[in-house]
């Protein structure tokens, strides 16, 4: 999507993703190690009554569904970073994960024309409709590419 498709108040949205406990347990054996996102049988006793997925996985579940729905074939280069980053819900085995973003502000640079500024909030909700996520991103598209 390219930066003058984009309108404030437009919200883009992404399919479910399904969350396998595979994918879990190794994004967290290699990135986030805690007893409660790596070991299934401990877990089962702890205070989430089960394994959850790192907080940092559903980030990138998130980023990667923002890319598919947005950001590919754009003229997006980067982000200077998130404003707001919330978990709300655990995620477990099995979620079908769906995005949900929407366009906050767009502008201009003031001090380079050829720099486009979009602020966005993205909400990542499971199933049964419970938002398990909230970021609000900025993202930067160059304007005098011509991508």
């Amino acid at each position: 999507m390219k930066f003058s498709e984009l309108k404030v108040g437009m919200v883009i949205t992404h399919p479910p993703v399904v969350v396998s406990e595979e994918e879990m347990l190794a994004f967290a054996k290699a990135y986030d190690p805690q007893w409660f996102h790596v070991d299934p049988e401990r877990a089962r006793t702890g205070r989430w009554d089960g394994l959850i997925a790192s907080g940092w996985l559903t980030c990138g579940i998130a980023m990667r569904m923002a890319v598919e729905a947005a950001l590919q074939n754009s003229e997006s280069f980067g982000s200077p970073g998130l404003e707001k980053l919330r978990w709300l819900k655990p995620v477990r085995p099995g979620d079908a994960l769906r995005l949900e973003a929407k366009v906050d502000s767009l502008r201009t640079s003031e001090s380079r024309k050829d720099l486009g500024i979009l602020r966005w909030t993205w909400r990542v909700f499971n199933q049964r409709d419970e938002q398990v996520l909230e970021v609000e991103a900025t993202s930067l598209f160059d304007l005098g590419s011509g991508v």
